[in-house]
């Protein structure tokens, strides 16, 4: 990963965001944002469409079961993303009473959010155990103090974040969706961009979790993350150079 030639990319777009114009900057954010609750949860195996997750945010598609979990898996993803956003907005660093807020309102009309498991669990087709939950609440305190205490550059913290979470599984049910939006906390918060796992990038995603969990090197996951992140910066980008030739 060359970490410099992101963080130059960064600096470039934060620059020069406000050169694109304000109806597509904005139509860019809620392009993001419903592609990224379809696919968070699409991992997740919620089988709602693209097409079908617009109409839900968009308030557009009134016949809908409320009690259905997938439907309340979306309408959660976004009040939780929209929650990390203005957490970023008041520059809170991520804390143990945020993650909690977070799995609130992922669980919200579906089971008792925040709450750390008392049972051991273990994770259909994954290659490790999590530990077991009395082991769980040790590593998450390890885990708390080294997330306050790092000394990585944002995307090596976006990645250990996630995978160690994730690895503790400190929750019975929405551990995968709460990781990935804290990854997403720990770049916005240094000020890069969220980034999207597509649902056809599973299999690769789950693949970099196990050889994490298994092995402890993360280096595979901060490159797949680091991919990602420049990615979305290139793609801001063009869109800055396109408004630029514009208005020449």
């Amino acid at each position: 990963m060359d970490y410099q030639k992101l963080v130059d990319k960064k600096d470039y777009v934060q620059k020069n965001f406000e050169k694109i114009a304000i109806d597509l900057r904005e139509k860019y954010e809620n392009d993001f944002k419903l592609n990224y609750n379809h696919h968070s949860t699409a991992i997740e195996n919620n089988t709602i469409t693209l097409k079908e997750t617009k109409l839900i945010l968009t308030g557009e598609l009134t016949n809908i079961d409320k009690n259905s979990r997938e439907i309340n898996e979306i309408i959660n993803h976004n009040q939780a993303f929209n929650y990390i956003k203005n957490c970023i907005n008041e520059e809170k660093k991520l804390s143990e009473d945020i993650i909690k807020e977070i799995h609130r309102l992922l669980m919200k009309n579906i089971m008792m959010g925040s709450v750390y498991r008392m049972i051991n669990v273990f994770i259909p087709g994954a290659k490790y155990m999590p530990p077991s939950y009395d082991e769980a609440q040790e590593q998450l305190k390890q885990f708390y103090h080294k997330i306050k205490e790092s000394k990585m550059n944002p995307i090596e913290l976006a990645a250990y974040t996630h995978t160690e979470f994730l690895k503790i599984h400190p929750f019975i049910d929405g551990n995968g969706r709460t990781s990935r939006l804290i990854m997403n906390y720990q770049l916005m918060s240094y000020g890069f961009l969220p980034i999207n796992i597509k649902r056809v990038e599973r299999d690769e995603y789950y693949d970099l979790i196990n050889e994490y969990a298994i092995s402890g090197d993360l280096n595979p996951f901060i490159k797949f993350i680091a991919a990602h992140e420049e990615e979305e910066l290139d793609n801001n980008i063009k869109v800055i150079k396109k408004q630029e030739k514009a208005t020449i």
